[in-house]
Parts: structure tokens; sequence; C-alpha cells
């Protein structure tokens, strides 16, 4: 089964409701090769934008969603097309709560103590988890030991919890060792959320596209220069794409 498919910035995003693409999940045969899917939202696109080495990893992903509503609607109000919104922390929560119980995922992400709290809180089996250290997408020997964590422990859903770029740059990684199986999910900070560790936005902020205000708000000091003076460039980027009538 695939899913439609809408382009924006340069990637190929799924135009599918988050019933469709659960549902494609769920079908993907667990010993399927490792295959992975990327969230991207504003910072991934700049960043993009401005490491064009980056777009390899995104387009080898087997499935692209939209991470951002004011994204979206930004696209919409320059008349480009705009994605379903998919975040990856509903996107974690949804998957979790449709394993059936007993099922073991693979977790890379989350500090151990906060992996009880996990577990109590989503009702999931104990996952073989493994939390690497900062750098580790650049120390190519840390990078391999968690590679070689994930071919150990096959698991129909694999989070890769990390932040990006490391998760994405993890998951390319994963699916070119060859020898990995199930499904790799680039989650951020949505497994952090689950288990409590950071306290998600209300619900009104999620939908109105403020959420972004709230993780600045708990954490000025790592985020601020991200959403207040690099993000913004994706409208410049919009904008862009507009003026070129929408094609890239």
């Amino acid at each position: 089964m695939s899913l439609p498919s809408v382009r924006l910035l340069g990637l190929d995003f799924a135009a599918a409701a988050p019933g469709a693409v659960l549902d494609w999940m769920l079908a993907r045969p667990a010993a399927t090769g490792f295959g992975y899917v990327v969230t991207p939202n504003a910072d991934h696109m700049v960043r993009l934008a401005r490491v064009p080495d980056l777009r390899g990893v995104y387009d080898g992903a087997a499935l692209r969603l939209l991470d951002s509503r004011v994204v979206a609607r930004a696209a919409r109000l320059l008349g480009l097309p705009a994605p379903p919104v998919l975040p990856g922390s509903d996107l974690a929560a949804a998957v979790l709560a449709a394993v059936p119980p007993g099922e073991r995922i693979t977790l890379v992400g989350l500090p151990p103590a906060w992996l009880p709290a996990l577990v109590r809180r989503t009702g999931i089996a104990a996952p073989a988890h493994c939390d690497p250290p900062r750098g580790f997408a650049h120390d190519p020997a840390a990078l391999a030991a968690v590679v070689r964590f994930v071919e150990d422990h096959p698991a129909r859903f694999v989070f890769l919890a990390v932040g990006a770029p490391r998760q994405e740059l993890l998951a390319a990684a994963i699916a070119a060792g060859g020898r990995a199986q199930g499904l790799g999910l680039c989650v951020g900070a949505g497994i952090d959320f689950l288990s409590g560790r950071v306290r998600r936005a209300p619900g009104w902020m999620q939908r109105t596209g403020l959420e972004w205000l709230h993780r600045l708000s708990q954490d000025p000091a790592r985020l601020a220069r991200r959403y207040l003076r690099d993000d913004p460039a994706v409208f410049a980027l919009l904008l862009a794409e507009r003026r070129r009538g929408g094609i890239q």
C-alpha cells in the first residue's frame, strides 16, 4: 500500500490523514528491511536549505510527515500545497497505543531513569533501550555501536528519539547497514512527552500552532536561537517557492 504525496520545499510529504498513515505503518511486515519515517518541521527545513548534504537523508526515508502547523498555514496563505500535519509526538503516541500488549519495541534515546515512567504511562512492554551520548552521530565508533544495537534488537517499530539531525543521520546509517529490520520513527521529543520528562503544550496551543511558544518558555536558553532567529527563515523559503510557481 502506498500513500499519496504533496511536494513542499523540495520534499515529498505524505498527503494522508493520520489514520491512513498509522494503517500504512501497521500493515508493513515486521521482517521487512529497515525503513524510516522523518517528521520535518520548520527547523528541519531551514537546516536542509543551509546544509544541502542532509537532503539525501530525508529523501531516503520511507515516509515524510509534516510536523509544523505554522508551515502548513503559511504555505496555504501563499497558495502552496500543504500536506496534512502529523507531529512526531502524536505519531509516537499513536503507534505505542496501537502496539499489541507484550510486543517489544526498540528505543534509542531517553535517559534510563525515565524508562520505568514511559512503560507505566504507556502500558508497553519494557523496550530494548539504548541512550547514546549526545555527540554520537559525529563519532564513527559511537554511531556504529548504536547501529549494531538496533541490528541486534530487531523490532517492528524502532523509536529514534535523540533530536534532529542526529536521529535522521542514525536512521540513514541503520538503513545503509542493510542488516536491520522494522520501521524507524524519528520522533524527536515525543518520547520525552510520553514519559513525563518534558511537559507538552496544552491541546489548544498545539491546535493553534503555538506549541513552539510553550517549548520556548520551558527551555529558553536552548531554544531561543532556534525559534526566534533561525526558524523564521522558513517563511522566506516558502515565499521563494511561491515566486517560482510552487515548483522545486
